[in-house]
């Protein structure tokens, strides 16, 4: 897929003057009136205006920017890229044949319903948290950029919100045109990864290494949790991997539950011995341990 840059034969660094110049060249290039012998001039000449539309707006930029081309198509449709264009001021102010668009051309950039009110674009962000903040919630503050206009907000990121979940702002998107409301503002939420904690649903896992005779005989630990350490028994002949239950301390939900915090008991084995605990495992082995 083409890039609109590459459309204007220009930079992504290209300044807003460097894009108007640009466009003003390819659209003098293509413009039909000037190529009626070309079948393929009319669509470059749309490609152009196209190219233009986004590069011309700054959110919109940003957003092509930020996404790609084909992240972009996805967000917006056709009649969305030439919302608030006027192909008519740009025929006008470039001395095209007559001072209007090629017959058919409106449709094309949407200028037959661009009298309707019509809501505004959505607009896309992201919002990293921590393991602690998804697992219990938490309110992030922000500034976002309305229209070239900072804006000072919040979301509330509700307690069990996992990897990839979205956040929705009504009205705090693009601005509607013709009188319609704006747009909405969605977050894509990421989950930083924790060095201690798993988590498997609404419950939390966490490895604790014992000796093998702590193991065997049983031994008192303490645990991180999220609400900071807590002292388990280990009983005695605690097999490897087995899982020891804490109710109630793994994460919160909208719904008031909570889930279970798990610690998944590691045992540890020598890598050698001294004579002397060879002899004691020896004994232990006639024994019949």
């Amino acid at each position: 897929m083409k890039s609109y840059y590459d459309t204007l034969g220009i930079p992504k660094t290209a300044s807003e003057d460097e894009i108007k110049k640009a466009f003003k060249k390819k659209a003098i290039e293509f413009h039909p009136d000037h190529n009626k012998n070309d079948p393929k001039a009319e669509e470059k000449f749309k490609d152009v205006n196209e190219a233009y539309a986004v590069l011309k707006d700054k959110n919109k930029r940003k957003q092509y920017d930020q996404f790609g081309a084909e992240g972009f198509k996805k967000r917006y449709t056709q009649e969305d890229i030439f919302q608030g264009f006027d192909i008519n001021e740009i025929f006008r102010n470039f001395g095209f044949g007559g001072g209007g668009p090629p017959s058919g051309f409106e449709d094309f950039f949407g200028g037959g319903r661009s009298r309707r009110p019509r809501k505004g674009q959505d607009m896309m962000s992201e919002i990293t948290v921590t393991f602690e903040e998804a697992a219990i919630g938490t309110e992030k503050k922000f500034t976002i950029d309305r229209g070239g206009r900072n804006e000072d907000t919040s979301v509330k990121v509700p307690p069990g919100i996992s990897e990839g979940k979205k956040l929705r702002l009504a009205g705090k998107g693009f601005p509607g045109s013709q009188g319609g409301p704006p747009g909405d503002l969605y977050f894509k939420v990421h989950v930083l990864p924790h060095p201690i904690f798993k988590r498997e649903g609404n419950d939390i896992v966490v490895e604790h290494k014992v000796s093998l005779t702590d193991a065997l005989l049983g031994t008192i630990i303490h645990v991180p949790t999220l609400e900071g350490e807590k002292q388990v028994k280990v009983p005695a002949g605690t097999q490897p991997l087995s899982k020891l239950r804490l109710r109630g301390l793994g994460v919160h939900s909208r719904g008031g539950d909570r889930g279970d915090l798990y610690v998944k008991i590691v045992v540890t084995y020598p890598k050698t011995l001294t004579p002397e605990q060879n002899k004691l495992i020896e004994s232990l082995k006639e024994q019949g341990l």
